[in-house]
């Protein structure tokens, strides 16, 4: 399961970096971390058979000699008690609070990586979106409404995605038809994974409804989440 060995180094990444200290503990906030930022350290490969095709001929698979990865483009990095952007992150890894201006730290980092990892074990980028209330709606259709106690503590523009500070104002009178089957597209998280997924699926389902939490202060840490029993499967 190679991919498992994916996952955990790019936790490792977060976790171990900067002369084996702590990102988060050292006070930085990635702040973009998507597929684009994140190579391989060796190029190597090895060729391997994957299926066969109708015509009975193999069709070859490149596989990384070594699972070891870095992160890169730093260039939006950011100390926590400096954070001077209101948004962050690439569109398809943006975590709800920044959509919503209610502030962002160390956890907007955490939901990026969830995202990265639904695409590792899909092939498919989650949330395929370019506007805010859509993006939010597909949140909702996959994790389940945004817990009201979050929507009363918006401020400013982030209410207005609601109605009566309780359900989302979704789909509005501007909404087009093609907005609405992409919601209606997404599929559950549990029906994602046992699509994509073999039998790890269970403790990778615990693991991402815990990076995927609304709410970012019960959102799991780097920390925590390299101590989940999900990367304890790795060596078997």
């Amino acid at each position: 399961m190679h991919w498992m060995l994916f996952y955990a180094f790019l936790f490792y990444c977060l976790h171990e970096s900067c002369k084996n200290a702590d990102m988060h503990e050292l006070g930085l906030i990635h702040t973009d971390l998507k597929p684009e930022n994140i190579l391989l350290v060796s190029s190597e490969f090895n060729q391997t058979v994957g299926s066969k095709n109708t015509s009975e001929h193999c069709n070859m698979k490149k596989v990384p000699k070594s699972n070891k990865i870095k992160l890169i483009d730093f260039g939006s990095t950011t100390y926590d008690k400096e954070c001077s952007f209101s948004v962050v992150s690439t569109r398809h890894y943006r975590a709800p609070e920044v959509i919503l201006g209610s502030g962002w730290s160390y956890p907007c980092d955490i939901w990026s990586v969830a995202c990265i990892l639904v695409e590792l074990c899909s092939g498919k980028v989650l949330f395929q979106t370019h506007e805010n209330l859509e993006h939010l709606a597909m949140m909702e259709r996959v994790f389940g409404p945004i817990p009201s106690y979050l929507v009363r503590r918006l401020k400013g523009k982030g209410l207005k995605y609601f109605k009566h500070e309780r359900r989302l104002v979704w789909p509005d009178r501007y909404t087009s038809r093609e907005s609405i089957r992409a919601v209606d597209r997404m599929p559950i998280l549990s029906d994602l994974l046992e699509n994509y997924a073999d039998s790890s699926s269970r403790s990778l389902l615990d693991l991402l409804e815990r990076m995927f939490s609304f709410d970012p202060v019960h959102r799991i840490t780097a920390k925590e989440a390299l101590q989940h029993s999900f990367f304890k499967q790795v060596d078997h």
